[in-house]
């Protein structure tokens, strides 16, 4: 069904790019941090941390960085062998798409090993990339089929994310969060869940422990110092919420991404 062009990681690329044309395959964009900037038939589009982008073929396309800001994302270049229909709405009506998926950390993964595959040359590659992009392709087709979300709720959650992704290195709890809606505790957690697949709290800790690991491969900070930094002062607090998120101590982590070449290891 896909004939797969090539799986990028763009890791923090200074005046990062791409030319406005129109695109001869389809391209499949995961956000992991940052925010980048496209212009998609003649309309602008921001991409932040965790959106996932469909962009279809003989689309009109440019990108570039987000205010000369830096990010991470994978992109995966892609032609259908039967584009008049695979069965799947999004692919068929080759209509533009921008979404989020409950499972984002395991979306991830997934472009991970597909990035790793497609890099090596071990046997029956092909084969496990097609698998892989077959899983990627379903669960966003998956996520679409589901009952949408009213849109009260969602911005809402949306407002929880954002205000999350600025200050989650901050103590936070519930109440405050619920205050920022004007809803109640239970209300305001309840629908995070609903739209995110997680609670708030959870969510704020699975930023930090993201942080975390681009910090223990990435910088000269000392565990404590940078359990400290994500707004952990028990140590040993850090090391079970690092430990829940990725099944790995914080010096585990550091020998395996040695081992590994940074492979993503979030469960």
């Amino acid at each position: 069904m896909f004939q797969l062009m090539s799986v990028n990681f763009d890791d923090n690329i200074p005046n990062w790019r791409t030319q406005l044309e129109t695109i001869a395959y389809n391209v499949l964009v995961v956000v992991k941090s940052g925010k980048v900037r496209y212009e998609i038939n003649e309309e602008e589009v921001i991409a932040e941390q965790e959106d996932v982008l469909f962009i279809p073929q003989s689309t009109r396309r440019s990108g570039g960085n987000w205010n000369d800001t830096e990010h991470q994302k994978f992109t995966v270049l892609f032609t259908l062998d039967h584009p008049e229909s695979t069965g799947i709405p999004f692919l068929d009506e080759r209509r533009f798409m921008k979404m989020n998926l409950s499972h984002i950390q395991y979306a991830y993964r997934r472009c991970e090993r597909l990035y790793e595959e497609m890099r090596g040359g071990k046997s029956y590659r092909t084969l496990i990339c097609q698998g892989i992009m077959q899983e990627l392709i379903g669960m966003l087709a998956r996520e679409l089929d589901k009952t949408e979300v009213a849109p009260n709720k969602r911005y809402y959650a949306d407002t929880i994310k954002s205000y999350l992704l600025e200050h989650y290195r901050e103590p936070v709890e519930i109440e405050s969060l619920s205050r920022l809606v004007q809803r109640s505790p239970g209300y305001t957690a309840a629908l995070f869940k609903e739209v995110y697949g997680l609670s708030p709290i959870r969510y704020m800790h699975q930023l930090r422990v993201q942080e975390a690991c681009r910090l223990l491969l990435h910088s000269d900070m000392s565990i404590a110092h940078i359990a400290q930094y994500l707004g952990y002062y028990d140590t040993s607090y850090f090391y079970r919420m690092f430990k829940k998120q990725t099944g790995l101590s914080p010096s585990s982590y550091i020998h395996q991404m040695d081992l590994s070449d940074e492979s993503i290891l979030f469960t």
